[in-house]
């Protein structure tokens, strides 16, 4: 069942890494690896929640969500998202711009590095406000409760988190900016591009938590509406077929989970451009996880729930906040891709092993324990 479930991501992951040492090296190949792992673990909280509306969706509604869905989460926000922000901040067609990275490796770098401090704004402000949001969120389950507890309290502050980002990103256009006039260059006129980019990034979070939550509206609307006829069918004595009932909520369900995907997968592809500009790595890395993340939500429908977790998803968004920092910090300073990559495995290696404790603990001392073990958990 593993086999059968995991061959095709078992196989890309192969390919891919090869590719990656042919085109590059082992660097290549490192780069690659972090990426796929970081996709993966950014994106498992994504595989939880389309596992848990998936397996309400009849036969014929999965399968088109996992081959025309994974034709759209791989191949599109994977593969050419980051080709477009690339394109659209060095001002080159999209074309031009994988072109380039294949036949002028060094004109399409200095290209990127000029365009480095737009992308950096865009993807870091989109970062921090998943994390903020996250972190100012009140939890029955908290991982490090010494620094979530009073933060979840602030949260109670309307509009805090768009607030602290605006913040964060004043000081980073006007950092930039000092920096820039101090050292005589000529990028102080971008300190205006960083600022546009930086509020480009807070408006597309915006926008894409907006549709989230208008799809999501909708779903609940028609779960409703068919709860309410499948009650009345057993009132009347008539039975009601359980697909029809899925089919007739499955395009909102499918429309829904596509939003989910693309707004889940840009932590992933925003996150990229702190390890590495190399829009071939790039797509390599973040294919390879895109596979693990659909064929880990086969096996969550099939199999159960791997949720059991529970910290896996802070492990997953204090690395998002990690990422969000770094880039920001990248407009004025360089900082090595594999220690940026590194920094979130880190975190989310540290996290599933608090997960696996927390586990180990409610075993040894039933449910009682477990708020000790939470406690013991996130020190």
């Amino acid at each position: 069942m593993l086999l059968k479930t995991f061959g095709w991501s078992f196989a890309i992951t192969a390919l891919g890494l090869v590719a990656a040492v042919i085109y590059g090296g082992w660097e290549a190949f490192g780069v690659v690896a972090i990426l796929s792992v970081l996709e993966i673990s950014l994106s498992f909280d994504n595989a939880v929640v389309n596992a848990g509306i998936l397996k309400k969706m009849n036969a014929f509604w999965q399968k088109i969500f996992l081959t025309i869905g994974v034709l759209i989460a791989v191949f599109g926000m994977r593969l050419v998202f980051p080709v477009v922000i690339v394109a659209i901040t060095a001002k080159l067609g999209p074309i031009e711009a994988v072109d380039l990275s294949f036949n002028q490796p060094d004109r399409y770098q200095e290209l990127v590095t000029d365009a480095h401090p737009a992308i950096a704004a865009f993807g870091g402000m989109f970062l921090l406000m998943i994390f903020l949001d996250f972190i100012f969120e009140d939890r029955d389950i908290q991982w490090l409760r010494w620094i979530e507890r009073p933060l979840a309290k602030l949260g109670k502050v309307d509009m805090l988190s768009v607030c602290i980002a605006l913040i964060v990103l004043l000081i980073a256009a006007m950092t930039f900016a000092t920096n820039a006039h101090q050292h005589g260059g000529g990028h102080a006129d971008k300190a205006e591009t960083v600022l546009l980019a930086g509020v480009a990034g807070l408006i597309t979070y915006l926008i894409v938590g907006g549709l989230s939550g208008f799809f999501e509206d909708k779903l609940e609307e028609e779960e409703e509406r068919e709860h309410e006829a499948e009650e009345e069918a057993k009132k009347s004595g008539k039975k009601v077929s359980a697909v029809v009932l899925a089919g007739k909520a499955a395009f909102f369900m499918f429309l829904y989970l596509e939003v989910l995907d693309a707004s889940f997968s840009f932590d992933g592809v925003i996150g990229a451009f702190a390890i590495t500009n190399n829009i071939v790595l790039m797509a390599l890395g973040l294919g390879i996880g895109a596979m693990y993340v659909r064929s880990l939500t086969v096996y969550l429908v099939r199999q159960g729930t791997l949720d059991d977790y529970v910290y896996l998803e802070h492990g997953a968004h204090y690395a998002i906040g990690a990422l969000s920092v770094i880039l920001l910090v990248t407009i004025q300073y360089q900082i090595n891709e594999l220690i940026t990559g590194l920094v979130g495995v880190v975190l989310i290696a540290w996290s599933f092993w608090s997960s696996v404790r927390r586990n180990k603990a409610l075993e040894a001392e039933g449910g009682d324990a477990g708020s000790k073990a939470e406690v013991a958990s996130g020190v």
